[in-house]
């Protein structure tokens, strides 16, 4: 218990003082997780809109395939594009092993399925009323798609706020795909294995207190979002 409550101390410690390790595996870990969240967001949203607004052939086997990824562990991720982006891969010559960029590729393609599959299951119960809506009164296709989409709001905020919470706290692309490189690739998740493993537990207890801090913020500006959707 003394080991514990010296070790929290020593955290608390750190965290104030900004240590710079923990400070450069935070930007790190939000410079990654936001460029792939958001394009993540790219492919996701305008998927989840086709799928949800029209029947074509292969839907059904894109929705299996999708809810079928939400279950890939994050290892699995890695090893695919690792086998692409290796040294002597496919893509070896673009050099993107133990780079940031590598880390996002990895983190779109983990948190693609899951932000799809939350903002398909959101849109498809309203795009019947408020798509067709919106046409009968004279928008546009594209205006109507956008309303949709606004009236959706909370939901596909929820689905992006989910896919930017996975990838935070994911550490085997970030590990595999990134090398844990310090001040270059070393996120939050891989710099607590590093830390543990060298007996750092008060660095360790640091990273992760602020890792909780910025998923229990996450949580609460959701929840918020909703509260305010709720009194309007």
């Amino acid at each position: 218990m003394q080991f514990l409550i010296e070790s929290l101390h020593e955290a608390v410690r750190l965290i104030l003082a900004m240590n710079a390790d923990l400070t450069s595996s935070l930007l790190t870990t939000l410079r990654v997780s936001l460029t792939s969240t958001s394009i993540a967001a790219l492919i996701s949203l305008p998927l989840a809109f086709l799928l949800a607004r029209h029947t074509f052939p292969g839907k059904r086997a894109i929705l299996i395939l999708l809810r079928t990824a939400l279950a890939f562990p994050t290892v699995a991720v890695a090893l695919f594009v690792y086998a692409f982006i290796a040294r002597n891969a496919l893509l070896g010559d673009w050099q993107l092993l133990f780079t940031p960029a590598a880390i996002v590729i990895g983190q779109v393609i983990l948190i693609v399925p899951l932000m799809s599959a939350l903002s398909h299951a959101a849109l498809q119960e309203r795009i019947g009323d408020i798509y067709e809506e919106a046409i009968l009164l004279g928008a546009s296709p594209l205006r109507a798609s956008w309303q949709t989409i606004v009236e959706s709001r909370l939901a596909i905020i929820t689905a992006l706020a989910t896919g930017f919470g996975r990838v935070i706290s994911e550490v085997g692309v970030s590990l595999i795909l990134g090398g844990n490189i310090r001040g270059v690739t070393r996120t939050m998740t891989t710099a607590i294995h590093l830390e543990t493993s060298q007996g750092h537990f008060a660095l360790a207890i640091a990273l992760g207190m602020v890792l909780l801090a910025m998923v229990l913020a996450l949580n609460l500006i959701v929840h918020a979002a909703g509260g305010r959707r709720e009194t309007a």
